[in-house]
């Protein structure tokens, strides 16, 4: 199985996936450990993907999402995007509303309790 056959799997099998440099409980990069930090303070249940443990995940992440940087959150097998705009998407509600589109499980008011420090 390819790089990219392991990714499609992956995505394909999970509602929420994030390939980040280390673990949800031990991140190894600030912007890894940002996304981790929001989807596990707001109780989302989501693979992840270590790819510092795998080289061909790790390009193959980026020629995947034809996204040059790590984390890259998927959510029911559609790219979300990286750090910068989880944390947008966050801040403005639109992540809260596409958890609720798409059936994920979150608490929402540990949602709003992240809008309302960031105000």
């Amino acid at each position: 199985m390819t790089a990219q056959d392991t990714i499609q799997k992956t995505v394909t099998h999970n509602d929420v996936v994030l390939f980040m440099k280390g673990t949800k409980m031990m991140p190894q990069c600030g912007f890894s450990s940002k996304v981790a930090g929001i989807l596990n303070f707001m109780g989302v249940d989501y693979a992840d993907i270590d790819v510092l443990a795998d080289a061909d995940i790790r390009q193959g992440i980026k020629e995947f999402s034809d996204w040059p940087t790590i984390p890259q959150l998927y959510v029911k097998g559609e790219f979300v995007g990286g750090c910068d705009i989880v944390i947008e998407m966050t801040l403005s509600g639109e992540l809260d509303q596409m958890f609720a589109d798409k059936g994920v499980v979150f608490d929402q008011d540990k949602a709003e309790q992240i809008r309302a420090a960031n105000v």
